[in-house]
C-alpha cells in the first residue's frame, strides 16, 4: 500500500496504485486507498483498466474528474466520506456499475446529474447523509435497483419514482423531515434485515454537524438511555412466576422450580 504523508494527504502514483491492487474471493481485481488523506482524485488511476473495485472512501476529495466515465471497467465505487459537491455527467458512462456508495458528502440537489438514470445495471445506490431534498427524475430508469440509502438528507416526501421501480426491496429514509404519514413508513419499502453499513471514523475525518450528533449518541448509550436505531438494548426474558435453569437455582440445575404468588418458591420432587 502507499505510503502515508501526514496531513498533506498521499501522493498516488500508477507505480503504487498497481501494488496495492488486490484479487477478491469472487475473482475481481479491488483497488482499496480508503482513508489516506487524499484531496485530488489521481487521475493515474483512470489508467488502470483492469480494475472492478475502487475504494477511496474517508479522504478529503472536493472534486471528480470530468473523465471519470473513462474508467469503464468499474463495477463497484466507493466515494462514501468525502467532500464532494457534485458528481460529472460522465459518470453515467459507468453502465457496468453495480453498486455505487456517495453517502457522507456535500452533494445537494443541483450536484447530482440526470445521467446517473443511464446506470442501469445498478443494484445499490447510497447518498445518504447529504443534503439532498430532491432527485434527478431519470433515476426512475434504474430498473435493476434493489437498495437506494437517502437517510439523513432533506427530504420531505418520498420520490415518486420509488413506486415504479419493481425490483427495489429496500429504501432507507431514516432521519428526514418527511410528513407524518410518511414519517411513519407509509409506501417505504424496506425488507428485514440488518441496517445500513456503519463505518468506523475517526473524528477528525467528521464534520461538525455528523461529530456533535455522534457525541450526543454516545452521551445517550453512557446514560443507559438506549441505543436508538444501531443499538437494541438486549434483556434476559422473564416469565411471571418462572425461574430460569442455571440461574438462581441452588439444587439440581435441571429443575426448574415454580413460585407462588407470594414468592415462596415450591421444590418439585
Amino acid at each position: 500500500m502507499p505510503k502515508r504523508k501526514g496531513a498533506k494527504g498521499t501522493k498516488v502514483t500508477l507505480k503504487s496504485a498497481k501494488k496495492a491492487i488486490r484479487m477478491t474471493p469472487d475473482g475481481r481485481r479491488r483497488l482499496t486507498l480508503s482513508n489516506m488523506g487524499i484531496t485530488i482524485f489521481p487521475k493515474c488511476l483512470l489508467k488502470l483498466t483492469n480494475v472492478d473495485e475502487l475504494d477511496l472512501s474517508r479522504n478529503l476529495i472536493q472534486k471528480l474528474p470530468d473523465n471519470i466515465g473513462n474508467f469503464s471497467s468499474l463495477r463497484w465505487l466507493d466515494l462514501h466520506s468525502n467532500r464532494l459537491e457534485s458528481v460529472p455527467e460522465s459518470i453515467g458512462n459507468l453502465v457496468g456499475l453495480t453498486h455505487l456508495n456517495l453517502s457522507n458528502n456535500c452533494l445537494t440537489a443541483a450536484g447530482l446529474p440526470f445521467s446517473l438514470g443511464f446506470l442501469t445495471s445498478l443494484k445499490s445506490l447510497n447518498l445518504g447523509m447529504n443534503q439532498l431534498d430532491s432527485l434527478p427524475p431519470t433515476i426512475a430508469a434504474l430498473d435493476s435497483l434493489q437498495e437506494l440509502g437517502l437517510f439523513d438528507n432533506l427530504f420531505i416526501k418520498l420520490p415518486e419514482f420509488v413506486a415504479v421501480l419493481s425490483n427495489l426491496t429496500k429504501v432507507n429514509m431514516k432521519r428526514n423531515p418527511l410528513s407524518y404519514a410518511q414519517e411513519d413508513g407509509e409506501g417505504i419499502k424496506e425488507k428485514s434485515g440488518p441496517e445500513e453499513d456503519v463505518y468506523l471514523v475517526h473524528e477528525s475525518s467528521l464534520c461538525k454537524t455528523c461529530l456533535k450528533r455522534c457525541k450526543q449518541q454516545r452521551e445517550r448509550l453512557t446514560r443507559g438511555g438506549g441505543g436508538g436505531d444501531m443499538f437494541e438494548d438486549k434483556r434476559m426474558r422473564t416469565y411471571l412466576g418462572l425461574m430460569v435453569p442455571n440461574s438462581v437455582a441452588t439444587l439440581n440445575q435441571d429443575v426448574w422450580r415454580i413460585r407462588k404468588p407470594g414468592n415462596e418458591p415450591i421444590k418439585c420432587c
